[in-house]
C-alpha cells in the first residue's frame, strides 16, 4: 500500500489533467452512498464530527470489475483544534482494489480535496464561463483559494486575478504566492468594485451573510460558489439567484446541504425546475451550459464522493510502481 503525502499529490496531478479526469468521471458515473455523519462526544471538550464518504466504480455500468476501485474519504472536524494551533479539519483518503478489497493507497485527504474541489469548479466553468473570460475574482483567502485561481486559469484565458478577504494581509499573501508562480495576481480592497468587473467570481468562504451581490454582476459573468457547505451558510444573495441561470455539481447534495440553494428554494425565490443541470448532465451532453455571451451563470458546488474517487485513482495511477 502506498502512503501518499500532500507534496506527492501535487507532483501527481495537473489542473488541466484533473479537469478532464473529472469530466470523464461525471460522464461515466460511480456508486455514491449517502455520506455518514457521526457525532463524537468528548467529556472534556467540544463534540467532534466523523464523516465517511464512500464511492466505488459502477461495475454494473462498466460491465466488468477489471481495474475498478473502492474509495472512502475519512474526515474529522474537531473544533477545539484551533486553540492548539492545529487545523479543525483532518482527512485521509483510502483507495482499495475494487475486485479484491486490497488497500492500494492512503492519500493526504486535505490536499486531495483541494485539488478535486478546485478542478470541479473549473470543469463547471468550462461549460458556463465565457470562452474569453480573462478577469478572475477569488473571494476568500483560505487554503483553497490558490487552487481555485490556478484551476480556473487552466480552462479560461485568465489575465488578471484579484483576491479579496476580510483580512487584507491574508489576501496579499495568497496573491504574492500566485505572483511567484507567474500569475498576475493582486489583493483587492473594494469587493463591490471587483464584483462589477469580474468575468468569473469564485467564492470559498463560510459566511452566513452573502458577499456576492447579484445586482453588481456584469452581463456575461460566471459565479462559482464553493463555500457555504451547510444550509445556514450563504455566499450569494437573492439577486444573484434571480439574475443567473443556476447549475449545481449534484442535485441531491446542493438541494439538501447548500445554503445558496436551500434558502432560495425555501423562500420561493428559486424553483426546483429552475436548476438547469448538474455536472453529470453537462458532462453527458444531456443539458446545455452557457446559452449566450450576455447571460449570467451560477454554479454551486458542495462536493461529491465521485470527485474524490476519480482524483484518488488518478494520483495512484501516477505514482504506483
Amino acid at each position: 500500500m502506498l502512503t501518499i503525502s500532500a507534496d506527492a499529490v501535487d507532483q501527481a496531478l495537473s489542473f488541466p489533467g484533473l479537469v478532464e479526469t473529472l469530466r470523464a468521471a461525471f460522464r461515466e458515473g460511480a456508486v455514491q452512498p449517502v455520506r455518514h455523519h457521526h457525532a463524537v462526544e468528548r467529556p472534556d471538550g467540544a463534540t467532534s464530527t466523523l464523516l465517511l464518504m464512500p464511492a466505488w466504480t459502477d461495475f454494473h455500468a462498466a460491465g466488468t470489475s477489471a481495474g475498478g476501485h473502492i474509495g472512502v474519504k475519512i474526515v474529522t472536524v474537531s473544533p477545539d483544534n484551533n486553540a492548539i494551533g492545529k487545523p479543525a479539519v483532518m482527512g485521509l483518503y483510502l483507495l482499495l482494489n475494487g475486485a479484491t478489497g486490497e488497500p492500494e493507497a492512503l492519500i493526504d485527504g486535505q490536499r486531495l480535496t483541494q485539488w478535486r474541489t478546485a478542478c470541479a469548479s473549473a470543469l463547471a466553468a468550462s461549460y458556463l464561463a465565457r470562452k474569453d473570460a480573462s478577469r478572475l475574482l477569488v473571494v476568500g483567502a483560505g487554503a483553497l483559494s490558490p487552487f481555485l485561481a490556478k484551476a480556473h486559469s487552466a480552462v479560461r484565458p485568465i489575465k488578471t486575478i484579484r483576491i479579496w478577504n476580510r483580512t487584507p494581509a491574508n489576501a496579499e499573501k495568497v496573491a504574492a504566492d500566485l505572483r511567484e508562480e507567474g500569475f498576475n495576481a493582486e489583493a483587492a480592497s473594494d469587493l463591490d468594485a471587483e464584483l462589477a468587473q469580474a468575468d468569473i467570481v469564485s467564492s470559498a468562504t463560510i459566511t452566513t451573510t452573502p458577499l456576492v451581490k447579484g445586482a453588481l454582476l456584469k452581463p456575461g459573468a460566471h459565479v462559482d460558489l464553493v463555500g457555504g457547505f451547510t444550509p445556514t451558510m450563504r455566499e450569494s444573495d437573492d439577486d444573484a439567484i434571480t439574475r443567473a441561470r443556476i447549475y449545481v455539481d449534484t442535485r441531491a447534495g446542493a438541494t439538501k446541504e447548500a445554503g445558496d440553494i436551500v434558502q432560495p428554494l425555501a423562500s420561493g425565490v428559486l424553483k426546483p425546475e429552475a436548476i438547469v443541470a448538474d455536472l453529470h448532465e453537462l458532462a453527458r451532453g444531456e443539458k446545455q451550459g452557457r446559452q449566450s455571451p450576455g447571460e449570467i451563470t451560477l454554479f454551486k458546488s458542495v462536493g461529491a464522493a465521485l470527485e474524490d474517487l476519480a482524483a484518488g485513482i488518478a494520483v495512484y495511477n501516477a505514482l504506483k510502481p
